[in-house]
């Protein structure tokens, strides 16, 4: 029988990067097609989104970059860990996030990857528009004073 301690029972990913970079404006929860020992590995919390970005083709959204580390129990049939995935979305959705993204010039962004109560993998993907250096700059200073802040609260 598998070691139930080996796997967490709330494993969310996040991507501290993104938020730094862009400007989220709509968030959209997706499912995504896994093979084999991916959902091990996603479990046990061997999971990266900081290269990983999503793109759509022929009218399917797709997610590429994100590296889900091959399964350390797995024999023969393990997983290539940085292969592009399919992500599943309503047909509506679909078209309202292409229609979006291509008149304002924005980009679709993993935001967080997270295992439901059911045992299902989701991640969330952020239509986002690309911060410029000064937004960079006012970010760093609100999260510096929010720190700030905590720090004379605790004392």
């Amino acid at each position: 029988m598998a070691d139930k301690k080996r796997f967490a029972k709330n494993i969310t990913v996040k991507n501290k990067k993104a938020s730094y970079e862009y400007t989220f404006l709509e968030n959209y929860e997706a499912g995504i097609i896994l093979q084999g020992t991916e959902i091990k590995s996603i479990r046990e919390g061997k999971v990266s989104l900081q290269e990983a970005y999503c793109f759509i083709e022929e009218e399917e959204v797709f997610i590429k970059g994100m590296n889900i580390s091959p399964y350390s129990q797995a024999s023969f049939k393990n997983h290539e860990p940085t292969r592009v995935r399919k992500l599943l979305l309503s047909r509506r959705e679909i078209d309202k996030i292409a229609s979006k993204k291509d008149e304002k010039g924005l980009t679709l962004v993993p935001v967080k990857l997270y295992v439901t109560a059911r045992g299902f993998a989701k991640i969330e993907i952020a239509l986002a528009k690309g911060k410029k250096l000064y937004d960079k700059r006012e970010s760093i200073k609100e999260k510096d004073q929010k720190r700030e802040l905590k720090k004379i609260k605790l004392i």
